[in-house]
């Protein structure tokens, strides 16, 4: 009976301690996404969300190293004590250490990716793109349009940044007409579900403006286009209105647009 007993007393014991995995690891990964949706649905600014944001980060590592701890000494235990319902008790564990893991890891950049401090990318690097139209939409905008002109960055570092990080972002060429490609390039706009702010086409210019989806980021595009010989010649500028570095996004958002031209 005592032996009965203290069986019963430590599975109680293994499932407590596995709903409290469960939990702290859900209430991590929640966290983690209300860092986001707050802003998405208007709750608090972006500068709220990364605050959250970095305190799941802060202690996201933490959390995970001590509920794997915990699962695997829940396996363990459940196997040599015989414990009925030990594959449940380790299912609730292991699932809240996923979730402590795989939540706020998808938020953070992959494992060995440096990104340069920068948010003013562009194919041109002698003489970017330059915005019009948009302008009016970026009074209230913290960085500046002008290329290598924010704080502590000048426009020689900031070709040299742009060089290392993404050498493969270089003005296109395409041997189709004019108005075919410019016309490409206005399908690619839509297609990316970008909102179209200036459709030039006698002055080869297309600005458009993308929102981010989960902290409501909105960078500024501007495409060039001219005729050059028996070529036409594409570049195009991704300009974020806030943040110092831009973890990629502007690089990857042109990767995407020259993708569908």
């Amino acid at each position: 009976m005592d032996t009965t007993d203290n069986t019963a007393k430590i599975s109680n014991a293994m499932k407590i301690t596995a709903s409290l995995v469960f939990c702290v690891g859900l209430g991590l990964g929640l966290l983690t996404i209300a860092s986001a949706a707050g802003v998405w649905v208007g709750f608090w600014d972006f500068r709220r969300g990364f605050v959250l944001l970095r305190a799941a980060n802060d202690y996201g590592d933490i959390v995970l190293w001590i509920s794997l701890g915990i699962t695997v000494a829940l396996a363990v235990g459940s196997q040599v004590l015989k414990i009925k319902d030990g594959s449940k008790i380790l299912m609730m564990a292991a699932t809240g250490t996923v979730i402590a893991y795989y939540i706020p890891a998808s938020f953070r950049p992959g494992e060995g990716v440096n990104y340069p401090p920068i948010h003013d990318i562009s194919t041109n690097l002698i003489a970017p793109p330059e915005f019009v139209d948009i302008l009016p939409l970026r009074v209230d905008a913290a960085n500046t349009v002008v290329y290598g002109g924010s704080d502590n960055m000048t426009h020689e570092r900031l070709v040299q940044l742009t060089n290392e990080a993404y050498p493969d972002l270089v003005t296109r060429s395409y041997p189709e007409p004019f108005e075919e490609v410019f016309n490409k390039a206005l399908a690619a706009v839509n297609e990316l579900g970008w909102e179209l702010v200036a459709d030039a086409i006698n002055e080869g210019r297309i600005e458009a403006i993308d929102t981010t989806f989960w902290f409501r980021f909105k960078d500024d595009i501007v495409i060039d286009i001219k005729r050059a010989g028996s070529e036409t010649l594409v570049d195009a500028r991704s300009l974020s209105r806030v943040g110092v570095g831009d973890v990629g996004a502007n690089a990857i958002r042109l990767r995407n647009f020259f993708e569908l031209i």
